[in-house]
């Protein structure tokens, strides 16, 4: 296994993760905070956005994922290479959404 395949699915982990609020709040009609708000990142966009800008993510993630190596579902390595991406990006997620939101800030309790 190249260091730069797992280097790919560590990226295409946070990609991936990355693609779930997005896709979420687009598919429910709900406004959300992204990269082309202003100010980027904290501004809310609409919909319609979210789920083009979702949707791209979860293209560079397929990308990473399918098209460099040999990504292998039953190969434990390379899952947990994936999850810590997805692990990583999820609690900056929790962390910066969440007091946008108005939750209690970066605590575990």
């Amino acid at each position: 296994m190249h260091p730069l395949h797992l280097l790919s699915y560590f990226f295409g982990g946070a990609f991936l993760m990355n693609a779930v609020p997005h896709l979420a709040s687009g598919a429910m009609g709900r406004r959300f905070p992204s990269p082309f708000a202003k100010p980027p990142g904290k501004g809310m966009s609409s919909a319609l956005v979210n789920m083009l800008w979702g949707l791209g993510n979860l293209v560079v993630a397929y990308l990473l994922l399918c098209q460099i190596g040999r990504f292998d579902l039953r190969d434990l390595l390379q899952v947990a290479v994936l999850a810590l991406g997805m692990l990583l990006l999820g609690l900056v997620h929790a962390l910066h959404f969440g007091a946008l939101n108005g939750g209690d800030g970066p605590h575990l309790a």
